[in-house]
């Protein structure tokens, strides 16, 4: 019984390793102006999806003049050289779908949905605005998303509680120099001082089909698609290679400890590491220690300071890879009566004996069930940011292979016990940034030793 136990400790999970291996049939190819292009049919609804990938972030921006990569999120709806203002909304009401975006450090994602029947115009709208943006934008167009973007700023950070969290932990995790530094958001007063020209070269030099890459999924022909990509996209000029991004690697050397006054009514506790990049060795093993840590009610810290000690309300737990580094973070918010050290404690001794043994394989098994529930209900859907073609352009960007499907998911099949144990031992050490937001006038909430936060803005 002995050797069974400590071979389940060993070995990778069995079970999981026999289930059928996934594969999502693509078609790739790139245009003469750079446009990676991939196509992929899947006829189960009568639905199609237009998924762009523009490899421009926040970190492709400069010191004082950030926000630009998010500005450029909104002003890709206020039509084109041949759409005029609001009608990618109207038409595309009208073709039974609808247009997002999102905005990271990395990249920038476009998803243009219709019915089947839609397909050349989802494709038409899309090309249209990488074709001729410049066209239809004038100053009084930035003027107007600039403001629309400054009052998200309002509503999401600086008046939201606890809004200007992740602000002070990327700051003070990342230096200056470093492109995650800031925050996507990028500060009021380089949004205030942005020219137009700033704003015209900003897509010039990043919004261009060699700094792209297009999915086109759903229930398509896969000859007609392709036939209207090489129409549509095909004769938009290739635009200068993009600069290299200068990065510095991220240090921290010592822990620090912060506290930031809001208008909340209840102490929380943010404690972030780095840790590995998105697909880099040993992102799983931290994706599997942050659910046992905190995924669901089962997981030990959940148990701990909600359910048994009754001094949190909530705590959670995750790993967050982007291209060039990572963060893990662990988040507990105090019940009233209960200080932030406390909770601490408990934390620090669930991370040490994560360090000195091994959870039980039995453990790992549950999380590796959950992450694999998910991952097979994200195939289930084509469109929006947890849709295939979103996934196929994120394979596509962090790992050069679009259909990383099984490789990905066997990542989290292969983890053994020893794995997560490793990692805490790794990246989970002393250097961390702990801030703790308290309510206003409340410093003494605070974690023992926190010394007052300065958001860079």
């Amino acid at each position: 019984m002995r050797l069974l136990a400590v071979l389940a400790l060993a070995l990778p999970l069995a079970a999981s390793a026999q289930a059928p291996p996934i594969s999502v049939e693509v078609e790739r190819f790139q245009l003469d102006n750079g446009l990676d292009v991939i196509l992929h049919r899947d006829a189960s609804v009568p639905a199609v999806t237009v998924n762009t990938w523009y490899h421009v972030g926040s970190g492709h921006e400069a010191p004082g003049r950030t926000g630009f990569a998010h500005l450029f999120e909104h002003l890709m709806f206020e039509g084109s050289g041949h759409v005029p203002e609001g009608a990618i909304d109207t038409w595309l009401e009208e073709a039974g779908g609808g247009a997002n975006g999102s905005t990271t450090r990395d990249r920038t994602n476009y998803t243009t949905d219709a019915a089947a029947n839609g397909l050349e115009l989802a494709l038409y709208l899309d090309a249209d605005r990488m074709a001729s943006l410049l066209d239809a934008m004038s100053p009084e167009s930035v003027d107007g998303q600039r403001d629309v973007v400054k009052n998200e700023r309002r509503q999401s950070y600086e008046n939201r509680p606890y809004g200007m969290a992740f602000s002070v932990l990327g700051q003070t995790l990342y230096p200056p120099g470093h492109p995650y530094h800031w925050p996507t958001i990028g500060s009021m007063d380089d949004l205030t001082a942005a020219s137009f020209q700033d704003v015209e070269t900003f897509f010039q030099t990043y919004y261009t089909p060699n700094n792209a890459s297009l999915v086109v999924a759903g229930d398509i022909d896969l000859t007609q698609a392709r036939a209207w990509v090489e129409q549509w996209y095909g004769a938009i000029p290739r635009g200068p290679e993009p600069p290299i991004q200068p990065i510095a690697t991220p240090v921290l050397e010592r822990e620090h400890r912060l506290v930031l006054e809001d208008a909340v009514q209840l102490p929380r506790l943010y404690l972030a590491w780095h840790a590995p990049a998105a697909y880099a060795p040993a992102d799983a093993a931290m994706t599997g220690l942050a659910a046992v840590l905190a995924g669901g009610k089962n997981s030990r810290l959940y148990r701990r300071l909600v359910y048994d000690m009754e001094i949190a309300q909530d705590v959670a737990a995750f790993q967050d890879g982007d291209l060039h580094s990572g963060t893990f973070y662990i988040i507990a918010t105090a019940r009233p009566g209960h200080s932030l050290d406390e909770i601490d404690a408990v934390i620090a001794e669930e991370l040490a004996a994560l360090r000195t043994e091994a959870p039980e394989a039995r453990e790992l098994q549950r999380v590796v069930n959950g992450i694999e529930a998910s991952f097979l209900d994200g195939l289930e859907t084509i469109d929006g940011f947890a849709g295939k073609a979103d996934q196929l352009n994120a394979y596509l960007f962090f790992t050069g292979t679009p259909d990383f499907f099984e490789e990905d998911l066997a990542r989290f099949r292969a983890l053994s016990p020893r794995d997560l144990s490793d990692a805490a031992m790794t990246f989970l050490a002393d250097r961390r940034v702990a801030l703790s937001i308290v309510p206003e006038g409340a410093p003494e909430l605070a974690l023992t030793g926190s010394e007052t936060a300065v958001p860079l803005f």
